[in-house]
């Protein structure tokens, strides 16, 4: 078995037991409950959470960033065999080669997990540089179509769409924590083309914006091969024959 983290010790295991961090947690501790509620993850101020964070905080304890990238793409690997439902502690850590005290001492539960896997699997978006609005659009939605095409993205697409309902929580957080953030680069750019002349006045951000990140999300899922070289110039350009000033 592989492992990432020597700093994880079959002490460290049962000092995490003592402190309330077993093996089998109580339901909302390190689970997603399978009855459809979002219980996931001790609450902020709860003895576990405060026995999770003093863990990580210990002087002498150094983060791994290699054992966290192994236990994230563990998450990523379990969730696409067994689905949200089926993601455990315990099969994390086996995959990683960690001790589940490591996942304990880094995400407060399985949905800080996910969502930090999740997050993991996409490129980071290049900052505008402010010279061109084209050039800035073609640069984002060339990363955005590549992670489109990866394809974790459509299990992982998959996945979400079908959890509204299950887990409204984990949605919602996805949404506002990882899409979001990436959308708002791309009205940043817009806005920046208002302000400075390169686009009409009376242009929709929002609905620009929507149309350029649906033509890849549409692409990807008719059509499941790479986007072709060439793909985000051609989209960016097709929006800005309709919005452009000049």
């Amino acid at each position: 078995m592989r492992t990432h983290d020597n700093d994880v010790s079959g002490d460290t295991e049962r000092a995490a037991a003592a402190r309330g961090l077993t093996a089998a947690p109580a339901p909302g501790a390190w689970c997603l409950t399978s009855g459809g509620a979002d219980a996931v993850g001790p609450q902020a101020g709860g003895a576990d959470h405060a026995a999770a964070t003093e863990g990580a905080r210990r002087p002498g304890r150094p983060r791994s960033e290699r054992a966290e990238q192994a236990i994230l793409d563990a998450a990523i690997e379990a969730v696409g065999e067994n689905g949200i439902d089926g993601v455990s502690c315990e099969d994390v850590a086996a995959r990683a080669g960690v001790g589940k005290a490591t996942l304990y001492r880094r995400w407060a539960g399985k949905e800080d997990l996910l969502i930090a896997a999740f997050a993991a699997m996409k490129r980071r978006l290049p900052q505008p540089r402010g010279e061109s609005v084209r050039e800035d659009l073609i640069a984002l939605l060339t990363v955005v179509a590549a992670d489109n095409d990866d394809p974790r993205f459509a299990q992982q697409y998959a996945l979400l769409h079908g959890a509204g309902e299950r887990y409204p929580r984990l949605v919602a957080r996805y949404r506002a924590e990882i899409v979001e953030p990436r959308r708002e680069l791309v009205r940043m750019v817009l806005r920046r083309g208002l302000a400075n002349g390169e686009l009409r006045q009376d242009t929709d951000v929002e609905v620009a914006m929507l149309l350029l990140t649906g033509a890849v999300m549409a692409r990807g899922k008719h059509d499941p091969s790479p986007a072709a070289p060439g793909f985000a110039a051609r989209a960016v350009d097709e929006l800005l024959r309709g919005i452009a000033t000049g």
